[in-house]
């Protein structure tokens, strides 16, 4: 690509305050084309529908929905570890992780809490009296969707404390979907219609959109190249998220 593309890219993204002053190094640390796939992706993602995991225990599990909320363009995703511990199958999240943002919270008492703080409202994944269809759910407010355990579902705690929980309508003998599955489909289901409701609201914000075109940058990068650009931004005092899962990816499951 000609030098004068790469320098028309890093003034857009100067101007579009995706990379200040101080960050525009980054851009000549990858291609143009990886610079505008980032852009590309980032005016995608939402940080309006948001997911958290509550003791889904099986590996494949957790890297499937992970998988999902990438693809849907959701950004956070909360984990609360049930029995097993969370260790994602590597081979299934097929590098979702890198684009999340994660967080691990010690019990679904503060994690219900830390997304009520943060202006959420919690539906709960359920099928028992009370729950209604996905069609229902009001999406007037930020919403975080919460998917439980394989076996028992949500918690008690989470059943009580949630601000509705909904169930997917099925048509055939069986009840419920794998939950892997079940995030799938109510991710793609309400992604797609706060997408088309709820306006400007629906994107994320411009300082968001910096933080996070700064970390791709960055997790676009290997070895001692990461290393030195890590350090440049520490120095610089930009404050970087910390990472569940190294580039190594040292955390994961080897399950395929």
């Amino acid at each position: 690509m000609h030098p004068d593309v790469h320098s028309d890219i890093q003034q857009m993204l100067l101007a579009e305050g995706l990379l200040s002053e101080r960050e525009l190094w980054l851009a000549d640390w990858l291609r143009p084309e990886r610079l505008l796939r980032l852009r590309e992706v980032l005016m995608r993602r939402t940080s309006y529908i948001a997911v958290a995991m509550e003791a889904v225990d099986d590996g494949h599990n957790q890297a499937a929905i992970l998988r999902s909320a990438e693809a849907f363009g959701v950004q956070h995703v909360a984990v609360i570890e049930g029995k097993q511990p969370f260790h994602p199958s590597k081979g299934v999240t097929q590098g979702a992780h890198k684009w999340l943002t994660l967080q691990r919270m010690p019990d679904i008492g503060r994690a219900i809490d830390a997304l009520h703080a943060r202006g959420f409202q919690v539906y709960a994944t359920d099928l028992g009296e009370g729950a209604q269809p996905i069609d229902a759910v009001d999406l007037a407010r930020p919403t975080a969707i919460l998917f439980g355990n394989e076996k028992d579902g949500v918690s008690p705690e989470a059943r009580e404390r949630a601000d509705g929980r909904f169930y997917i309508p099925m048509a055939g003998f069986v009840q419920s979907f794998n939950v892997s599955v079940a995030a799938a489909i109510a991710l793609y289901e309400l992604t797609r219609r706060a997408r088309e409701t709820v306006g400007d609201r629906y994107a994320l914000g411009a300082d968001e959109r910096h933080k996070l075109y700064v970390t791709w940058c960055l997790r676009s990068l290997h070895g001692a190249t990461r290393e030195e650009a890590r350090r440049r931004l520490e120095s610089s005092g930009f404050a970087l998220e910390e990472e569940l899962f190294d580039e190594d990816n040292t955390g994961f499951s080897e399950s395929e």
